[in-house]
């Protein structure tokens, strides 16, 4: 009976959410912050305590050559968000907020792949992790390995100096890194999330995120899917429905520079 109660609830709560009957209070407008559209409903966040989060734009996953595109996984979708994350990140470092790379990548001796039966390890290294590859400029490179041409970001989106980069080796940015102390040491609140893939590493930074109680808002030109991309519905909706009804916000690029651009120009509002 409790059983079938809750999942009535939940079912309800969805629907309601869904037929936009639902909607959450969201943060208040305080002095220097600015508003940005977003579903469920606008979000309220001060520039000053946010940060942009670029989940795995590594060459591993979105770079002919990488890892994803020698294993045939379709990368015409991370590419694809490559431009408009740029311009985000361009629009952020103009108005001071703080930038943080994300990248999923091993010590040479895979001795943080996890146990020898560990999902980790053998998913990993069924991919290829640990491989020796030639680039395609002709160096030597090893798929998933740090400080190598395969974990590096993308070109388009170099990290400069100021940025913090950030190695991890789950899908979530926050399991054993120093990713929470570092947005606490710098009073992060709001995190302004991009990159790869929406499903996996993007949902699961998200999740551990919110468990944080950090406020999350996902970009939804800035990501990519490639897992159900030929499918009516595929993961990367599934993920956005995720967030917008439980974990956080979802806007896009467009709408968060527009923010930005708000805030520097108060005529524009």
């Amino acid at each position: 009976m409790q059983s079938s109660m809750l999942r009535s609830l939940v079912v309800a709560f969805l629907v309601a959410e869904l037929s936009g009957d639902l909607q959450a209070t969201p943060p208040s407008e305080k002095a220097g912050s600015v508003t940005l559209e977003a579903k469920p409903e606008p979000i309220a966040i001060d520039p000053t305590r946010s940060a942009v989060i670029i989940v795995d734009m590594e060459n591993d996953f979105a770079t002919k050559g990488g890892m994803f595109d020698r294993a045939g996984v379709d990368i015409s979708g991370a590419q694809k968000a490559i431009p408009p994350i740029a311009k985000v990140l361009a629009a952020a470092r103009q108005a001071g907020l703080k930038i943080v790379y994300l990248k999923m990548g091993y010590r040479p001796d895979l001795s943080d792949l996890g146990a020898i039966d560990s999902v980790n390890r053998t998913r990993h290294l069924k991919f290829g992790a640990g491989q020796k590859i030639q680039t395609p400029d002709g160096r030597e490179s090893r798929m998933l390995i740090r400080d190598t041409w395969d974990t590096d970001i993308v070109p388009e989106l170099k990290p400069q100096a100021g940025d913090v980069v950030i190695y991890k080796t789950r899908f979530s940015g926050f399991y054993q890194t120093d990713l929470d102390a570092t947005l606490k040491k710098f009073g992060i609140k709001y995190l302004i999330v991009a990159g790869v893939t929406t499903s996996i590493c993007v949902e699961s930074t998200v999740r551990d995120a919110m468990f944080r109680d950090y406020l999350c808002v996902l970009l939804k030109d800035c990501m990519s899917e490639p897992i159900g991309h030929d499918l009516p519905r595929t993961n990367h909706d599934a993920s956005l429905l995720n967030a917008e009804v439980l974990l956080g916000w979802v806007s896009d690029s467009e709408q968060f520079i527009k923010s930005l651009a708000a805030k520097a120009s108060p005529a524009l509002r």
